[in-house]
């Protein structure tokens, strides 16, 4: 059974043969087709598509220390999706970025029960996730939450008083440079999640809270593209309707950052769990490959664009769409590199010049 909080959205069998109940609540990156019984080709690839979406909710085997975290919890370095799907189903698929799990048909559980949200973490498995560090662990569903965060960097959630907290390694400079941008971003009129200086066994991290909650979920744009081309919708003509101003200034920043990893994964959609519709953009995140391709003026090429562009280029068309809305000033201090300080304001005087016109 595919739930989506305590709803039962599908169930899918082992023949590849299922049924959708609430077909409005499917996630974004899983199609099926319910009337495949006399149909052996629908039926594979609805067994394919299911352990996709399982996959997907399974670290990347590129990210590092990844090998450690399966050893610890006794997983084989899977590399095929259904050797993935197997790790995301020993926990029920649960992630903290959206309220889907699953379950057997007759398991007496509920989503209460189980969910990263409510329920206790193991403390010990950030050892594993930020250092690599061998350790065995008992319950594997409880380490979910890091499993089904995407991203080459080391990284782990933490339970804090006040909700989760996600902390990020990667080395000293990857963690200067995210504490930097996210320092550029607050000085602009843009949604983003702030990241603070943070220190986790004797060494800096970056640290952000969770954006999602049993209210909340973000679907990334890569799985939004999956669901468009399903139902026949032009991705970027909705996501501009939905949310113009979010769009543009995100290249606008990323400009001005000078951050080269806006790729499909980096980027999506609020999603409210209410009606599993759209709300806005979610918040500009993951600043750590920022200042990157920074020795020239254009950038490197619009990752967010559906056209081959620029940075620099996708920048000026939205100041002329939506503006530049700086809300206050970017001090030089905050800059211990010069030639990346001279960068950013000479790309800062370029948009200026042009909102002013």
């Amino acid at each position: 059974m595919i739930m989506h909080g305590n709803r039962e959205v599908a169930g899918i069998r082992r023949d590849g043969t299922c049924t959708i109940y609430a077909p409005e609540f499917m996630p974004y990156n899983l199609y099926l087709e319910d009337n495949a019984e006399a149909d052996i080709e629908l039926r594979i690839q609805n067994l394919d598509n299911f352990y996709y979406w399982c996959a997907s909710r399974v670290l990347s085997l590129d990210r590092e220390y990844a090998k450690e975290i399966l050893n610890s919890i006794g997983a084989t370095q899977a590399t095929t999706d259904r050797d993935r799907a197997g790790i995301a189903l020993s926990y029920h698929c649960l992630s903290l970025m959206d309220i889907y799990w699953t379950k057997e048909q007759d398991e007496q559980v509920s989503f209460e029960d189980i969910n990263l949200f409510d329920n206790h973490l193991e403390k010990a498995f950030i050892d594993v996730t930020l250092r690599g560090k061998q350790l065995t662990i008992q319950n594997s569903h409880l380490i979910a939450d890091d499993l089904a965060t995407n991203g080459c960097f080391p990284k782990a959630w933490i339970r804090k008083a006040d909700g989760f907290w996600l902390m990020k390694d990667g080395g000293i400079e990857a963690v200067e440079r995210e504490l930097l941008a996210s320092r550029i971003c607050s000085c602009f009129d843009v949604n983003q999640v702030c990241y603070e200086e943070g220190f986790y066994d004797g060494q800096k991290v970056s640290m952000s809270r969770l954006m999602t909650s049993p209210d909340v979920s973000i679907v990334s744009m890569e799985n939004f593209e999956i669901y468009s081309k399903n139902h026949d919708i032009d991705k970027m003509e909705y996501i501009l309707e939905l949310d113009k101003y979010s769009y543009y200034m995100m290249n606008v920043v990323d400009y001005l950052i000078g951050n080269i990893d806006r790729h499909w994964g980096n980027w999506g959609l609020f999603v409210d769990n209410g009606t599993n519709k759209p709300i806005r953009l979610y918040d500009l995140m993951d600043f750590n490959k920022a200042f990157q391709a920074y020795d020239t003026l254009e950038g490197t090429k619009c990752l967010t664009c559906d056209k081959p562009m620029t940075q620099k280029e996708a920048a000026i068309e939205a100041v002329k769409v939506v503006g530049l809305n700086q809300i206050c000033e970017v001090q030089p201090e905050w800059f211990a590199d010069d030639e990346k300080r001279e960068m950013f304001y000479r790309r800062l005087k370029i948009l200026q010049d042009i909102s002013t016109t």
